[in-house]
């Protein structure tokens, strides 16, 4: 059964047509592929790094260096999973930087991601206790593990298409998402002791 498309083609030209144009120089054709994925590129960062006073920043980040290297990318008609490898390596970049930032105490923590933001209001309150923990815990996560745990569980992605975005091996993206599991599963499972007191 085939995956279906994340992201349904809008009618009018077709990403190929503009990233031609956008290599050629046209502005319009940036404009155009901007509008195109800006939604996908913020919902992509936003699920990576959750709510963050930068978001719009790092979005913009994404879209400068995509648009900067279209020279790079060898089909163009694939911008779209391109430029998805391109958030990825720039979110993890940053999560990097600024996990470095707060252990040398040049970055304060972050407030914890949001849960009622992401999940649904009928949820029930015992699951949004439980995603805050996750989500709490996800915060602790190295980059890496972090990545490719959003990428696969809330993606969904095929853990070859969590190496493709990452640029890295599927062995080394597979042991990313093993790493982030078992911290989880551990994690959990010493908190559930607590709650249930």
């Amino acid at each position: 059964m085939a995956k279906p498309d994340p992201q349904p083609r809008p009618p009018g030209p077709s990403d190929a047509a503009f990233v031609v144009a956008a290599r050629a120089g046209e502005d319009w054709a940036r404009e155009a592929l901007f509008r195109r994925y800006a939604r996908m590129v913020y919902g992509l960062a936003y699920r990576l790094v959750g709510r963050d006073e930068e978001l719009d920043d790092l979005v913009q980040d994404c879209f400068v260096q995509a648009l900067a290297h279209l020279g790079r990318l060898t089909e163009p008609q694939a911008f779209g999973a391109w430029l998805t490898s391109v958030v990825v390596r720039t979110t993890h970049k940053t999560l990097r930087r600024r996990a470095l930032a707060t252990r040398l105490g040049l970055r304060s923590r972050r407030e914890p991601v949001e849960v009622d933001s992401l999940v649904a209001r009928a949820a029930p309150p015992d699951v949004m206790a439980e995603l805050r923990a996750v989500y709490a815990l996800i915060e602790k996560l190295p980059a890496r593990a972090r990545v490719a745990l959003v990428l696969r569980r809330v993606e969904g992605m095929s853990q070859d298409e969590v190496a493709a975005a990452m640029g890295v091996s599927v062995s080394t993206a597979k042991r990313a998402i093993v790493e982030a599991e078992l911290f989880l599963e551990n994690a959990l499972r010493d908190e559930s002791p607590r709650r249930d007191r």
